[in-house]
């Protein structure tokens, strides 16, 4: 009998070297190509679900485990957006600037049975309050483009931040505790 093998519907870089910490390369990438569009109304925790679902089922395969993923920065009820341009990514650090913001790390996992499992991980954050020349340092760098909340807490944005309670690893993009659990819970084999 051959070793399952493991899809991963994303085309994130952080999340394969995550995987690689937990001993894993996937057999394949796939990202999923869905509309990340949020419904009106639909609050942060139940987007990042449905996303980390939706990417999960985008992906066929009879022969594979199918592991995706949605990380989500939350203002309140806000959805913060991935930073696509300059100006995006000043709009959320300001509003980050000095005070606490949840990150929640959706992962789904589809069995090569159809069956679907998932996890949520919440982390919260909290920026330490912004000069004006720290969010312009900030920027300068590109490290916020794409993602989401304007900013990477695995680059420069760690030494902005005043303190976390939860998963480092949700807030780059794979909480590893709820994946290896997660795996472990399918039958995939993972030490």
């Amino acid at each position: 009998m051959s070793a399952p093998s493991l899809i991963l519907a994303s085309a994130s870089p952080r999340r394969t070297e995550l995987l690689a910490r937990l001993g894993l390369e996937p057999d394949a990438i796939e990202p999923a190509d869905i509309d990340e569009t949020p419904l009106k109304g639909e609050l942060p925790r139940d987007y990042a679900i449905r996303m980390a679902r939706e990417k999960a089922a985008a992906i066929a395969s009879a022969a594979s485990h199918v592991l995706a993923g949605d990380t989500v920065v939350a203002a309140g009820r806000r959805i913060l957006p991935k930073a696509e341009d300059a100006q995006t990514a000043l709009r959320c650090l300001e509003l980050l600037s000095g005070r606490r913001h949840r990150v929640l790390s959706a992962i789904a996992l589809r069995s090569p049975d159809g069956r679907l499992r998932e996890r949520l991980s919440e982390t919260v954050v909290a920026f330490k309050r912004f000069s004006r020349e720290e969010i312009d340092a900030y920027l300068a760098t590109g490290e916020w483009e794409g993602k989401a909340g304007g900013y990477a807490i695995q680059g420069r944005a760690e030494g902005l931040i005043a303190w976390i309670r939860g998963s480092h690893s949700g807030v780059v993009g794979l909480p590893l505790f709820e994946t290896r659990a997660l795996l472990k819970a399918a039958g995939f084999p993972i030490g």
